[in-house]
């Protein structure tokens, strides 16, 4: 059997089970009659739901062929799987769905039952990767569509899980501060996936968030797909597995049907969609399925499966039981089914020889023109807008912000975000800690009770789902500004910011997107505190997402106008952002001398901003630059203004204050007007932050002297030992007086 294409064999014995139904005739029950007793299945319904279920077959049959001739691009399919099609035939339209990669026939029958036609084109547009797709156009196979209500899905595992559980929360929370969201109020979220991917961290968290919830009584109305066919690629999942560890979950109503029975699939999915709908609590739907043709078109399942196991399965073929309903009752005769299949193929692929020719994408600026929108026009009118002065006095009371006297970090970002409270109704500051607490360091004390439990609360401690929660407010139209801990705990959960967050407009042409402000404190150089997980200068893993941009604030006044234009970025054009917080500098008020306050800040007021990849300037000095960030930017600071007392050197220091973008124009000029730089970079020296500045200006054609000084490649230890391996500001000054002391401004790359 190996290397013998499947695709032919079941298709041959699919008509030839309807073959053998030929007999007696019977009496042709009417369309609305009930498929069975006791079923609430009827006739026309079950042809209805047959019709999805056998054009998600042919395109899975139609996406191998193409392939073969390298005209398309995906063939994981939904073969075996089309019980899902009964699915969507019980929820409505307005009910959102985050489908699973072998839910095709939902997504046809859901478009059926929308626009009265099976959206074939969609899908066939899709696997040619041609440009007219409508959702994702061309860039990933994926079912979606805004008139759905069923946003991409681009993922191989569970990682839309959590994404899904935060729709879920937020979906009732909309009365609180009006609707984001246009579905009516029984509206409920629908989240497919397959039994291998149950087995990973991102759905075992995200299971137990939407219980943690439901045990609190907080509405989750969640159904769980769980489309069971026993196998995740070679590896099989255990008998009885998935209904062991849902069967009896506090909190979670479990249901099973076998996904080769139409008419118990429905009636079985038509009560767990009802009970979602009346209770708000999570369901988890239990699907037998059998997975067909293997796991993708690459994928010889004969090298890992017996001839029997593969006969085994073809034999239960969801497929030809539907038929045999039909025909077996006698709505349909053997002929009309072989008639009304054959119909179905020649559609298929006759639709197919048309989808291979329409465009492609052809320049990459189409490729990326839906990654990271920027609406100059939309994020100026947005920063000119001035803030409601009676929203704050309301929230703020007689004191505002401005009236206080300069103060740290700290608590000028705690201003800036009772102010996006104040201003942004559909603002939302969550995370663990957040609330009464007030934060590990107390950035957002008092806003609780300033906002109320529904705008400020805190969350359970998994960072992973704390993003998905933000990714559904996101996706629901709220603002959401979610708090990570630290950033070492980020590295637990970056799969949300770059294969959820970011790509989604990627792949919706901008149909969808994900605004979210992420608050993380981070960095290093508290005094040893911490080791490694207190202490992360690690950021490459974040520069690395395409779209994803970054906020690094030194000072409080900067943190108050980068936070407006963050703020903006997300509302208007649908960014997701990380916002990088000293925690070292969350307090700091003093620069040089203790008590000198340079390091404090007045608030600079509500309608401050800071423009997005413009860099901020101390002095004007000649002999040398220093470019900078955040810590670094501090002891450069310091070690210049030494330097100058001490030694003459006449330095102009720039902080980033933007790691992406970089502030690029500005740093070319300033580092043209000295002809010597030095990088002062806190992150590592491996994937820092210097490696992109260096190549950045050699790129645009510098040619003086460059330098950097890095933190050395190593996890942060506990204590003194902290210092060895990070920037200190005696090494600063050590460089600097090198590379001046040498009085050239030759070109080299240290």
């Amino acid at each position: 059997m190996a290397g013998v294409s499947r695709s032919s064999i079941i298709e041959t014995n699919f008509r030839a089970a309807i073959e053998a139904l030929r007999g007696d005739e019977r009496a042709k029950p009417s369309p609305d009659d009930r498929v069975r007793a006791g079923s609430s299945l009827t006739f026309r319904r079950a042809l209805e739901i047959f019709t999805s279920q056998l054009y998600s077959r042919y395109l899975d049959l139609c996406a191998r062929e193409l392939k073969n001739t390298s005209q398309s691009f995906y063939t994981i399919g939904s073969s075996g799987h089309e019980a899902n099609a009964a699915v969507a035939a019980v929820t409505q339209n307005s009910d959102l769905a985050l489908l699973h990669y072998r839910s095709g026939a939902f997504y046809l029958q859901r478009g059926f039952d929308h626009f009265g036609r099976i959206p074939l084109d969609d899908v066939l547009l899709g696997l040619v990767a041609s440009k007219e797709e409508p959702i994702a156009g061309g860039r990933h196979k994926v079912f979606g569509r805004r008139e759905l209500n069923i946003p991409p899905q681009t993922s191989t595992i569970a990682s839309h899980l959590p994404r899904a559980v935060g729709c879920a929360l937020m979906l009732d929370r909309r009365g609180r501060r009006g609707r984001f969201f246009d579905a009516p109020k029984d509206a409920i979220v629908i989240c497919s996936f397959g039994d291998a991917s149950l087995n990973h961290h991102s759905a075992v968290g995200a299971i137990n968030t939407a219980l943690w919830a439901a045990h609190q009584n907080l509405p989750v109305p969640l159904l769980l797909v769980c489309e069971d066919n026993g196998l995740g690629i070679s590896v099989p999942t255990p008998e009885g597995w998935i209904a062991t560890q849902y069967h009896r979950r506090p909190e979670l109503r479990y249901r099973h049907a076998d996904g080769r029975d139409l008419a118990e699939t429905y009636d079985v999915a038509r009560e767990a969609v009802e009970l979602t709908r009346r209770t708000r609590r999570p369901v988890f739907l239990h699907l037998t399925t059998v997975r067909l043709l293997g796991h993708a078109g690459s994928d010889v399942e004969q090298s890992y499966r017996s001839a029997e196991e593969i006969a085994a399965s073809e034999s239960a073929d969801p497929l030809v039981a539907s038929a045999r309903l039909l025909i077996e009752s006698g709505f349909l005769s053997a002929d009309d089914a072989l008639a009304f299949d054959a119909r179905v193929r020649e559609h298929v692929f006759q639709r197919a020889r048309w989808a291979t020719e329409r465009p492609k994408l052809t320049t990459a600026d189409e490729v990326i023109a839906p990654l990271a929108p920027l609406d100059d026009s939309a994020l100026a009118s947005e920063l000119s807008t001035p803030r409601d002065p009676e929203a704050r006095r309301r929230f703020w009371g007689a004191r505002l912000p401005e009236d206080d006297r300069p103060r740290h970090l700290a608590r000028l970002v705690n201003y800036a975000l009772g102010d996006l409270l104040a201003n942004e109704p559909r603002a939302l500051i969550f995370g663990e800690d957040v609330a009464k607490k007030g934060g590990v360091y107390n950035v957002t004390q008092g806003l609780l009770e300033r906002a109320g439990a529904g705008r400020v609360f805190n969350t359970l401690l998994d960072e992973e789902n704390i993003l998905g929660l933000a990714l559904g407010a996101g996706l629901l139209g709220y603002l959401p500004v979610p708090e990570i801990q630290y950033l070492a705990y980020l590295h637990n959960a970056i799969d949300q910011l770059r294969g959820e967050a970011c790509s989604q407009q990627f792949f919706s042409q901008g149909q969808y997107s994900n605004p979210m402000i992420v608050r993380i404190a981070s960095y290093a150089y508290q005094r040893g505190f911490g080791g490694h997980f207190h202490n992360e200068n690690a950021v490459a893993s974040l520069r690395d997402i395409p779209g994803l941009l970054i906020a690094s604030p030194s000072r409080g006044e900067d943190a108050v106008g980068m936070l407006r234009t963050c703020t903006a970025l997300a509302k208007r054009c649908g960014r997701v952002i990380a916002f990088l917080e000293p925690i070292a500098l969350y307090m700091t008020r003093d620069l040089h001398d203790e008590g000198d306050g340079l390091w404090s800040d007045a608030y600079p007021g509500p309608d401050f901003s800071v423009p997005l990849g413009r860099a901020r300037v101390y002095g004007d000095g000649t002999d040398i630059t220093i470019l900078s960030f955040a810590n670094g930017l501090y002891m450069s600071l310091r070690v210049t203004e030494k330097l100058r007392r001490d030694a003459g050197i006449d330095a102009r220091v720039v902080d980033l204050r933007w790691l992406n973008p970089l502030p690029l124009e500005d740093l070319l000029a300033e580092a043209n007007a000295t002809g010597r730089v030095l990088i002062v970079d806190e992150t590592r020296r491996s994937g820092g932050v210097s490696e992109a500045i260096v190549t950045a200006l050699v790129d645009a054609g510098y040619g003086g002297t460059i330098e950097r000084i890095c933190s050395l490649d190593s996890y942060i230890p506990l204590g003194a030992a902290a210092n060895l391996v990070l920037v200190s500001e005696a090494r600063i000054a050590e460089r600097i007086e090198a590379i001046v002391g040498r009085g050239s401004r030759r070109a080299a790359l240290v």
